[in-house]
C-alpha cells in the first residue's frame, strides 16, 4: 500500500534500516516497562521497538488509514493499537508506569506534547524516560543552558522537570519527504530538584522575562523587585543571564 504522507499531521518517515536500529538501541526496556510510541506511522521503528523487552508496547496514531497496516503488523496479546491523536492521550494514567516514551514527534505539535508532559500536576510522571525528535532547532532552544542565544522560556520550563540530552542529529536527507530543516533525537530523564516549586509559576516567570529578552530583567520582570532583591539577582542582568535554578528560586518566592 502506498501512503501519501500528510502535511497537516506533520508526517515525515524514515526508512533507513540502519538508523532506525540505531534509534532503537538507544531505548534500554525492560519486563517491566510500558513502551509508548507516539504516531509509528508506517511502523517502520515500530519493527524495532516490536523485538525488545517490555510488559506492554502502546502505539497512539492519529491517521486512521495507517491503523490497519499496523494491526497486520504488529497485533499480539501485549500490543495495543491506539487510532488517537496523542494530544488528547493520558499519559498519567494510573494503568501506565513505567512508560518509556518514544517518538519522531509531528513538528507541528511537539513543543505542545513536550509541555503538556512537564507541566503535568503529578510529579514524578508516570513516564521514567522520553526519546523523542524535534527539529534541530527546537531541540536546540531546549537543551540551551543560560547565557546562550537560544535559551528562553522552554528551556527553563523543560529544564526545570528534566534532565535532557542530546542523543542523536538526524539528517533532513533521512525523511520521506525530507523537511526543509534537520532533526535532533534527545533524551529526557524526570528529575525531582524542583518538585515543589509550582510549574505554572515557573511558566509565569520565565514568560515574562523573556517577553523582551534584549531588555534588562528590572524592565520584564518589574513586577518582581522584590524578589529579586530578596535574592541578590541583579536586576541589570538579561533573561538570557539567569540559570534555571534562577528562576525556580524567583517561582518559589511568589
Amino acid at each position: 500500500m502506498i501512503v501519501k504522507t500528510k502535511k497537516s499531521l506533520g508526517q515525515n518517515f524514515i526508512f533507513d534500516k540502519n538508523f532506525l536500529k540505531k534509534i532503537s538501541d538507544l531505548i534500554n526496556s525492560n519486563a517491566i516497562d510500558i513502551i509508548i510510541e507516539i504516531g509509528p506511522g508506517l511502523g517502520t521503528l515500530t519493527e524495532y521497538l516490536f523485538k525488545k523487552n517490555y510488559k506492554q508496547l502502546i502505539l497512539i496514531e492519529k491517521d486512521t488509514r495507517l491503523i490497519k497496516r499496523l494491526e497486520r503488523n504488529f497485533s499480539k496479546g501485549n500490543v495495543k493499537i491506539l487510532n488517537e491523536d496523542a494530544l488528547n492521550f493520558d499519559f498519567q494514567n494510573n494503568d501506565i508506569s513505567n512508560s518509556i516514551i518514544v517518538g519522531n514527534l509531528p513538528f507541528n505539535i511537539s513543543v505542545t506534547l513536550l509541555y503538556n508532559w512537564t507541566k503535568t500536576r503529578r510529579w514524578p510522571p508516570k513516564q521514567k524516560m522520553m526519546v523523542l525528535m524535534f527539529q534541530k532547532e527546537v531541540a536546540n532552544r531546549i537543551i540551551a543552558s543560560q547565557n546562550n542565544k537560544s535559551y528562553g522560556k522552554l528551556s527553563v520550563v523543560v529544564q526545570s522537570r528534566y534532565n535532557v540530552k542530546k542523543l542523536l542529529n538526524v539528517p533532513s536527507a533521512l525523511f520521506t519527504p525530507p523537511p526543509k530543516v534537520d532533526g535532533t533525537i534527545l533524551e529526557f530523564t524526570p528529575h525531582n530538584k524542583y518538585q515543589s516549586i509550582d510549574i505554572d509559576k515557573i511558566d509565569e516567570v520565565s514568560k515574562a522575562a523573556f517577553s523582551q529578552r534584549r531588555k534588562k530583567i528590572k524592565n520584564n520582570m518589574s513586577n518582581y523587585i522584590k524578589i529579586l532583591k530578596k535574592l541578590s539577582i541583579d536586576e541589570n542582568l538579561r533573561p538570557e543571564n539567569l540559570s534555571v535554578s534562577n528562576y525556580c528560586e524567583i517561582a518559589k518566592n511568589i
